[in-house]
């Protein structure tokens, strides 16, 4: 069973979901409305096109950032599956401060918020993956999800995360000896 350690950032998909909804909204009107042909298709396509955009923006609502299943911390920072790192490889959660990583904002003065994990640094296979750089960096050993694109980070949620970690690495290694 997976377990959702940090979530997505939640506001900030809502808030997309406004000009999906109105064009939703739009394009069902001129359905509605006696209009030519050629309008009920564009109003066809805004609809379609908008409950995809729709149906996205939920799928990413539902997506947390980081998770917890049988023994493997997963962390979501690209489309497709999640890295699934050994529970024994993550050695803990940190704040860290970085680019803000969003459209028309300038990306070498603006930072946010991010968490660090560090990876242990024995474990070389694990030390770089390719991940999408809006969502965070993987490299040297240290994953980095930004602050944008997930729950806000507060030293009590890194408290909750170092503490999970820990309840999960007892609870597998007890599991391991058994």
């Amino acid at each position: 069973m997976t377990k959702v350690w940090l979530h997505s950032n939640r506001r900030v998909l809502l808030l997309a979901m406004v000009p999906v909804a109105v064009l939703e909204g739009l394009g069902a009107l001129m359905l509605v409305l006696d209009m030519p042909t050629a309008i009920r298709a564009a109003a066809w396509l805004s609809v379609s096109i908008s409950n995809l955009l729709f149906w996205g923006l939920i799928h990413q609502m539902l997506r947390p950032r980081i998770a917890y299943r049988d023994g493997f911390v997963c962390f979501y920072l690209k489309s497709g599956k999640p890295f699934e790192v050994p529970i024994s490889i993550v050695e803990g959660f940190f704040l860290g401060q970085g680019p803000l990583y969003l459209p028309g904002a300038n990306q070498g003065e603006t930072k946010t918020v991010n968490l660090v994990a560090r990876l242990s640094q024995r474990e070389v296979d694990w030390a770089h993956r390719e991940v999408k750089e809006a969502l965070g960096h993987w490299g040297d050993g240290y994953v980095t999800i930004r602050g944008t694109w997930c729950e806000p980070l507060t030293t009590e949620v890194v408290g909750r995360l170092n503490r999970a970690l820990s309840e999960a690495s007892r609870a597998t290694s007890s599991q391991a000896k058994e």
